[in-house]
């Protein structure tokens, strides 16, 4: 059976007060994307995984988290999403944005797609 994508993690970001986090806030709604960007060469975690919403850098996934979604990312590249659960401005800056990680669920665009061939 088809499910869009299977939740792996929720937590906070990471860093969040430290970059852009305070300038995005305004704009972050729950259900909102992040992108998520490997950091291979990052000199403090080689697993470091960045957060970016609207272009701006937000943070990172927290180290105790990363390592799957950073695998995932690295070897399958597009298997992983992140988005936006609960926003609270009134909150400690560490724990203003929460966020999951899902595992995307390719099989509905691999059926659409032999659809789409049986059709022709």
């Amino acid at each position: 059976m088809y499910e869009p994508s299977r939740h792996l993690v929720t937590c906070h970001i990471a860093g969040f007060q430290h970059h852009e986090g305070a300038l995005a806030l305004k704009d972050m709604k729950p259900g909102k994307k992040l992108s998520l960007v490997p950091e291979p060469d990052n000199p403090f975690d080689a697993e470091a995984v960045a957060l970016y919403y609207k272009g701006r850098k937000v943070g990172y996934v927290p180290s105790s988290e990363n390592s799957l979604p950073f695998r995932l990312m690295y070897f399958a590249h597009d298997a992983v999403e992140a988005r936006i659960l609960q926003v609270d401005p009134e909150a400690a800056p560490w724990q203003q944005v929460r966020f999951g990680l899902y595992l995307k669920d390719k099989r509905a665009a691999r059926e659409s797609a032999r659809d789409f061939r049986r059709a022709r």
